[in-house]
């Protein structure tokens, strides 16, 4: 259950998690779909395109570190594939240092959040989706 101390206030986001670490892609899952929104998750960039294809999300949380394809390459892919559809992308990775902060706005994403994520910075930016006309 969502704790009273975050925010959560937004609508119901439909929100892509890739990641090739299934224990931490189940648990995001869980706490996002705890706040109400419709959760997929991937284990690769393959599976994600596929997914990706058959229901676009409204937001995609990429790894980077990915051993098919990397996050970099697969924002990418998704952007191009986008036509006329929305999403934010967001990366979530270990990679913090300012150098991965700028690959990552170069490559197409978002926003840029540093493993563990803080969940009160993320929800912030899903309940901007959510709330949203």
């Amino acid at each position: 259950m969502p704790s009273a101390a975050l925010p959560g206030a937004g609508g119901q986001v439909r929100i892509l998690i890739v990641d090739d670490n299934l224990d931490a892609a189940q648990s995001l899952t869980e706490v996002l779909r705890a706040f109400g929104h419709a959760v997929a998750s991937a284990a690769s960039s393959r599976e994600a395109l596929a997914l990706a294809e058959q229901d676009w999300p409204q937001m995609f949380v990429l790894d980077i570190g990915l051993p098919d394809i990397d996050g970099y390459e697969l924002v990418r892919r998704l952007r191009s594939l986008q036509a006329g559809r929305s999403a934010l992308y967001l990366a979530l990775t270990g990679y913090g240092q300012a150098h991965d902060r700028v690959l990552s706005r170069s490559a197409g994403f978002d926003h840029h959040f540093v493993k563990p994520v803080d969940l009160r910075a993320l929800i912030a930016v899903i309940d901007g989706i959510g709330a949203a006309p």
